[in-house]
């Protein structure tokens, strides 16, 4: 068994943590994946694995080396489907990541147009309101907001976006419209913890970067049941412009204290590999940016 090999049956353990699983998932007897991995062990001088009755266990050198098992495998898989042609047509699974209502208010016909256009793509659509690590969570693409995690990745700006405070028409003619954030403390507050985990609402006043501290009425851990709440009159809440762009223009939401606003957000679609990168990677970055690009709810 070659060492390529070896670091197959290697991560394959560290995924099931059992030799017996890792055989069966791999076709092989579970003495030659014991050989397998008796060899890497010999060949490092490293103990990659701790064994008990209950199966295996990685050791920290174990986990380091699986990692990079990982990795590459993974370069040595793109180097031969780009011999093979694969980087060519855009075809074979793709992972993008989005944030959950990014995705589902602005994403959906993208998507579904995109797969319309390349038959061949299998697309895996990963909804996080969290910033992932491409690298390391094997995701292809990722839409973004705000200042890139990563250097090393490639980036195209698809647009922009922007803090809004916003209430429902019957909220704001029964209590008022707020002309400053210093009267803030006078109305009903809708926390979401998805924008922020501070109870704590910040504007530019007088060229200054003011932090105005609240006292939620209704405190959500996502920005969907506060955003309904605030459509259904019970107050002011905090998001990003996108998320209620729909609601906007319909007239469900009206947006307030826009004089005090933070400045824009770039909005990003990231992969990793630049133009070496597969062909269904480059050609869902085209396809998604200029469609971003087009949509009023960036510009």
């Amino acid at each position: 068994m070659d060492r390529q090999q070896q670091m197959q049956v290697l991560l394959v353990v560290s995924q099931t943590l059992s030799l017996a699983a890792a055989a069966r998932q791999l076709g092989l007897s579970e003495p030659t994946v014991t050989r397998a991995i008796d060899a890497l062990e010999a060949r490092l001088n490293l103990a990659l694995l701790k064994r008990s009755t209950r199966g295996v266990l990685l050791t920290e050198a174990g986990e380091r080396f699986a990692a990079d098992c990982q990795r590459i495998l993974a370069e040595v898989q793109e180097a031969e489907a780009s011999a093979s042609g694969l980087h060519s047509q855009p075809r074979g699974h793709l992972t993008v990541s989005v944030p959950l209502l990014f995705g589902q208010e602005l994403m959906p016909a993208i998507l579904l147009d995109y797969l319309q256009q390349y038959p061949e793509v299998q697309l895996y659509v990963r909804y996080l309101d969290r910033q992932p690590n491409l690298h390391e969570e094997g995701v292809d693409v990722a839409i973004l907001a705000g200042d890139l995690p990563d250097s090393s990745l490639f980036a195209l700006k698809a647009g922009q976006i922007r803090r809004v405070v916003c209430a429902s028409p019957a909220y704001l003619a029964r209590l008022g419209t707020p002309t400053h954030p210093e009267e803030l403390s006078r109305h009903r507050i809708i926390h979401s913890s998805a924008d922020a985990r501070l109870t704590e609402w910040r504007f530019q006043v007088e060229g200054r970067l003011r932090h105005y501290p609240l006292r939620p009425r209704l405190s959500c851990t996502s920005n969907q049941p506060a955003i309904r709440a605030a459509c259904a009159d019970g107050g002011l809440i905090r998001c990003m412009s996108y998320q209620v762009h729909e609601r906007f223009q319909r007239g469900e939401l009206v947006e307030v204290l826009q004089a005090f606003g933070l400045p824009e957000l770039p909005v990003y679609v990231v992969y990793r590999e630049g133009r070496r990168a597969a062909a269904r990677v480059l050609s869902f970055v085209d396809f998604a940016v200029g469609r971003l690009r087009e949509h009023p709810a960036l510009r």
